[in-house]
């Protein structure tokens, strides 16, 4: 009878293994493999070179646009603006952008390094070609080719306030204003709005993908969150934040940062009534929240989403907690309905909270731009600590052909926990398209995930 029940024991071991690896293969499935995501990405750089780049270089009155930095200390929009076989500056690598008008185009210069798949002239110069190209030769060659096509205003990367224009390193600038002497540096622009406006912008092809890439974040949660991976009174916040992490290195995906899963009980003495770095154990009524990330085809995801573990004999969360979601679904609302091109962070930020306080919901807006980078280029709608107009990053407007993060959280009392708060944070992702209009890349969490 032992054996008998070993057997059916081990075979529902190995059905539940091969099942757990079918969904892993079909979820790897859903991306492109190298190969394919090279070829993919080298399509979206050339329509944002030959579609974006001239429009917003002419927007800013921008002549030239000069991207200079070193190997392994690459500018924040260097990435964005070389192919996907590039992985860094090559000793140092100088990008030129120089805008010859609507008819004759955006030429694209690369002193160092090569063409980028043909997307940009790799520049030379008999007179200087066989000076040392990454010394000081490369400094003549730069100037040369500035004094030739005389600019009129010549942006750099230097910004106080957004990271992402702030590439230009002190000694590179140091080395450039030298190059240049006095009266070619004196058309040297510190330039915020090119370089961030850049990674913002969005192409079309880029959203099918990354749809895609948020069906696996939905699938790989909607598991962590289940059976499959809870059992109650045995694992951890920080076994499940493991397998998260596991997924990601199995399907060959990448993460910008380390995920986080916590626990919220009734009566809990937890600090706040969340746990995070520290592993607790997950039990039968806890309420339970994750925060998680994916990096692929060089874009990157955020997404939060709500769990509950259920007691026995129930089949869904208790009323209490069930709206307690509800309100961070009616935050979303407000958030979206005000998410205008042409509008800043701040703006749309005061107009949320007014409209949130008047609808007595304890909320926080903290919503982010989202893309080549996972805190992405563009307006800052609040940061989690400070519910108030952000100088600078929120004074940034909205801009049509962008993606957000849509990050916020509630506290709501639960009367089924004697009017103890939750917690409820969500985060989900949303574009906007060419006219500013406003859709979610996937869906958004309307009901918890149940842990059975």
């Amino acid at each position: 009878m032992m054996k008998r029940i070993l057997g059916v024991l081990s075979h529902l071991i190995l059905v539940l293994s091969l099942t757990a690896a079918v969904t892993s293969a079909q979820s790897a499935r859903d991306l492109p493999g190298v190969r394919e995501e090279a070829s993919i990405r080298q399509a979206w750089l050339k329509t944002r070179l030959e579609s974006v780049l001239p429009g917003l270089m002419r927007k800013h009155r921008v002549d030239m646009w000069l991207v200079i930095c070193r190997e392994y200390n690459e500018d924040p929009v260097f990435r964005s603006l070389v192919a996907p076989t590039v992985f860094a500056a090559r000793r140092r690598t100088i990008l030129v952008f120089h805008d010859r008008g609507p008819v004759a185009g955006v030429d694209r210069l690369a002193l160092g390094g090569g063409s980028n798949g043909g997307l940009y002239t790799v520049y030379r110069d008999p007179q200087v070609e066989n000076r040392e190209l990454w010394g000081e030769g490369q400094w003549a060659l730069l100037r040369k080719l500035i004094a030739e096509r005389n600019p009129q205003r010549i942006a750099i990367n230097v910004s106080p306030t957004h990271a992402f224009s702030d590439g230009l390193s002190a000694s590179e600038q140091e080395k450039l204003v030298s190059a240049l002497g006095p009266q070619l540096s004196a058309k040297l622009v510190r330039h915020e709005e090119l370089a961030l406006e850049y990674i913002e912008t969005r192409v079309p092809e880029m959203l099918p993908q990354y749809r895609r890439m948020m069906e696996v974040v939905h699938r790989i949660i909607a598991r962590a969150f289940s059976a499959e991976v809870i059992k109650p009174g045995q694992t951890t916040n920080q076994d499940v934040v493991w397998w998260m992490r596991q997924q990601v290195q199995d399907l060959g995906l990448g993460t910008w940062f380390q995920p986080t899963v916590r626990v919220q009980r009734r009566g809990s003495a937890i600090p706040g009534n969340l746990a995070e770095d520290e592993p607790v154990v997950i039990e039968r009524g806890d309420v339970l929240h994750c925060d998680f990330g994916l990096v692929a085809l060089g874009l990157a995801t955020d997404t939060q989403h709500m769990g509950y573990v259920l007691r026995q004999g129930e089949t869904d969360a208790p009323e209490g907690i069930r709206r307690a979601l509800l309100a961070t679904n009616r935050m979303q609302d407000i958030l979206i309905e005000r998410i205008r091109p042409g509008r800043t962070g701040n703006e749309v930020l005061l107009d949320s909270i007014a409209v949130m306080k008047a609808e007595k919901i304890n909320g926080t807006f903290y919503t982010h731009p989202i893309g080549d980078h996972g805190h992405g280029a563009g307006p800052l709608i609040g940061l989690w600590d400070r519910q108030e107009a952000i100088p600078g990053r929120g004074e940034v407007r909205i801009i049509p052909q962008s993606w957000f993060s849509i990050e916020l959280g509630a506290r709501t009392p639960i009367p089924e926990w004697d009017g103890q708060e939750l917690f409820v944070g969500q985060e989900e992702d949303v574009a906007l398209d060419d006219q500013g209009r406003v859709s979610w890349v996937l869906r958004r969490q309307t009901r918890y995930h149940l842990v059975r």
